[in-house]
């Protein structure tokens, strides 16, 4: 018997097969309530009490114990030894000045608030505040920590927040524990007048609409953005005046003086992956429970597929945001240490390479692919995500509402990256 490569096996056929028998019936949860899926305490979630695989929940005894090696000399020495700790860079820093967050008391223009991230961990710190920490757990996304810096050194005690989950697990990120990323006018201490692009993260987000809050460095080719501006409200009407990074706040208070162009994209970028993959995750851990370990709901299924469809548009940056005519250079500090965890095929092309041309990257498709949250997703939901990619990356066909922006070199140079660095491609693919 002929074998059927996977990518053309259907996907009511692998689910069949991989978790049995469809019965097309309807789902009363679903209709009843469409959010039942991202209910934290359901046993497919358990979210406040099963045993964590992020990052820092790993390394939390060894800071409590104080084994991890901080420089208690000052605050900003702390902020760059535990980011060298964690293995996050500190050229990834940003700067906002947007009381959007839990030390809201603590921020504004004269003390912007910090931010640093790598590929599954996010670092918040506002100048004479606490250190704040988004670890995203494989399967149940953002694991929240708040704690004091100790300069007697003392080790801190990281406390595991709850309050964060007010923003972070709402319509801003499609109700799982994610990433927040808001675009606001702030007023002159601070506070926001006006907001953007609310209930969305992404790479398609136009320049127009992000940066609101934010101090941007790097940006200049960008003819229009809400960054490094304050507002004004007067009967009605909001007027802005410039904000340039450094007028109000003075520079040698951070570990660099940037607040980049480039990790402001790949941050953008990461929070919608983030986002878009825990919804994933969620619905078909729900759905899978519900079904008693099968996935036999015509709903659940066609949901599934959705969602699919959704995570390989987002890996091949379809609806990338249009870059300025000029391009966009980036911090080269920033791009080496973002380079450094490149993964080379045989011909020595990583999703790692950058454009900054007309877009982001040269070989559209994102990273994160490789990321342990992707990794994580159940078996069966992502083999059909990694069918549904080999479908769109066919150069002798694909799917054109998720790849009609590739030419078929670029196409084929994926596939082969792709081919080269992950090791659980489906057989066939």
């Amino acid at each position: 018997m002929q074998a059927i490569p996977y990518a053309r096996i259907p996907l009511a056929l692998v689910l069949a097969l991989g978790l049995g028998v469809l019965t097309g019936k309807a789902h009363a949860v679903d209709a009843a309530d469409p959010n039942a899926f991202a209910d934290l305490t359901d046993p497919a979630h358990d979210y406040w009490n099963r045993p964590l695989k992020d990052r820092f929940t790993q390394l939390k005894d060894d800071l409590e114990n104080g084994k991890l090696p901080l420089d208690f000399s000052s605050e900003k020495a702390y902020v760059v030894s535990l980011l060298k700790a964690l293995d996050i860079p500190v050229t990834s820093q940003m700067l906002v000045f947007s009381t959007t967050s839990l030390q809201l008391r603590m921020i504004s223009p004269r003390n912007p608030r910090a931010l640093y991230f790598n590929e599954d961990l996010f670092l918040g710190w506002v100048p004479g505040g606490k250190i704040e920490i988004v670890s995203i757990d494989p399967e149940i996304g953002g694991i929240f920590y708040i704690f004091d810096i100790n300069l007697n050194g003392r080790p801190p005690v990281a406390e595991r927040s709850k309050r964060c989950m007010n923003c972070h697990s709402d319509d801003d990120t499609r109700q799982v524990p994610g990433i927040v990323i808001r675009s606001v006018v702030p007023g002159p201490s601070g506070g926001s007048l006006d907001s953007f692009r609310r209930e969305d993260t992404g790479h398609q987000i136009p320049f127009a609409d992000r940066f609101g809050g934010w101090h941007l460095t790097g940006g200049e080719t960008i003819e229009k953005h809400w960054g490094n501006v304050i507002g004004r409200l007067f009967q009605g009407d909001i007027t802005t005046t410039p904000q340039p990074p450094g007028q109000s706040f003075n520079w040698e208070t951070y570990p660099v003086q940037s607040s980049d162009i480039l990790p402001q994209l790949l941050h953008e970028h990461q929070a919608g992956f983030v986002n878009r993959v825990l919804e994933a995750g969620y619905r078909a851990r729900f759905y899978l429970r519900e079904g008693g370990g099968r996935l036999s709901n015509r709903v659940h299924i066609d949901n599934l597929k959705k969602q699919a469809d959704m995570l390989v548009k987002y890996l091949l940056f379809t609806d990338e945001a249009e870059f300025p005519k000029a391009g966009i250079a980036g911090d080269a500090a920033y791009a080496s240490d973002f380079a450094a965890k490149r993964k080379p095929d045989g011909k020595g092309r990583s999703l790692r390479d950058f454009n900054m041309k007309d877009r982001i990257f040269e070989y559209r498709c994102s990273y994160m692919i490789y990321s342990d949250l992707f990794q994580a997703l159940p078996e069966v939901f992502k083999n059909h995500v990694y069918r549904r990619l080999g479908e769109a990356l066919d150069p002798q066909g694909g799917v054109a509402d998720l790849s009609s922006h590739l030419s078929n070199a670029e196409k084929l140079a994926i596939r082969e990256i792709l081919r080269d660095t992950l090791a659980d491609l489906p057989e066939g693919w």
